[in-house]
């Protein structure tokens, strides 16, 4: 099928109708419907019904925009990958969440050029629910999350176990910072601490929240791997008598697409997570 079609539909989807998706495709509305008829002659269901307010799916287009979507990654991921780099063998698609980019995912990219040398490396930062749709349509190898999906072409460990620990700037502990460590978390924090469920600032990327507390002060929840370093220089402070709340790291892949590659690259990843200890973050240390 031609990968134009999917991608007229899909911007269809988007627009809720034909002429919206010309517009932005820049291309005819005669040429936007030519090629739905082509696309739903070829699929043999019809995927639209169009009315005056623009254009509804169908039960069958309904099914059809997880299908197109995945064409269009699929795709759009083969036109990154291929022709592979002269010298390598294959590539390997790693992707993490953005907190967890700095230092694992950068020290595990750095051990997989040294240790792999046969295979290309893609890494991928993201959400955690993108990048378990890559793992699922296969753009993906493997992914580093806190909150994995448990389905079941999907293999996850436990990569570490962390927790997340209440700290503070010793010369000026105000203001309290809520960070948002995920729905777990939200859910426990405002059980545990209700009165600090609506604060005043609040961030949802950890290492934007200690650089924040580092310059300006404050206090807030952050992994404990990340604050050590600080507490040990005296920095940072924890709070005493604060809950904690616990915040592994999963290691997320494809059974599907697993190999002996796969695991020499897992088992580089957990050498790097035995050897260092040091996440502190910060852009510009001063520790």
């Amino acid at each position: 099928m031609d990968i134009d079609l999917a991608r007229t539909f899909l911007e269809i989807v988007r627009g809720g109708s034909f002429i919206a998706a010309s517009q932005r495709m820049h291309v005819t509305q005669t040429a936007i419907t030519a090629r739905i008829q082509s696309l739903e002659s070829q699929l043999g269901c019809k995927l639209f019904v169009r009315n005056r307010a623009g254009a509804k799916l169908t039960a069958d287009g309904e099914v059809f925009v997880v299908h197109a979507n995945q064409m269009v990654l699929t795709w759009e991921a083969a036109q990154r990958d291929l022709p592979l780099v002269k010298g390598y063998h294959n590539i390997l698609h790693v992707g993490g969440e953005v907190s967890l980019c700095n230092p694992l995912m950068l020290k595990w990219v750095r051990a997989l050029r040294e240790g792999i040398s046969t295979h290309a490396v893609r890494a991928d930062v993201g959400d955690a629910q993108r990048l378990l749709h890559q793992l699922e349509v296969g753009t993906l190898d493997a992914a580093l999350v806190y909150q994995p999906s448990y389905w079941p072409s999907l293999q996850v460990e436990e990569l570490l176990e962390e927790k997340l620990i209440q700290v503070y700037l010793p010369t000026n502990p105000e203001p309290y910072i809520y960070i948002d460590w995920g729905e777990a978390f939200r859910r426990q924090h405002d059980a545990a601490l209700p009165g600090k469920a609506k604060a005043s600032l609040g961030f949802n990327l950890g290492p934007l929240a200690l650089q924040y507390i580092l310059e300006h002060g404050g206090s807030g929840y952050f992994r404990t791997r990340v604050v050590q370093s600080y507490l040990d220089s005296g920095l940072l402070a924890r709070m005493e008598k604060a809950p904690e709340f616990s915040y592994p790291t999963y290691l997320v892949y494809s059974r599907e697409r697993d190999s002996a590659v796969l695991q020499q690259a897992f088992a580089l990843l957990r050498e790097v997570v035995r050897s260092d200890t040091d996440w502190s973050q910060r852009w510009d240390p001063i520790i």
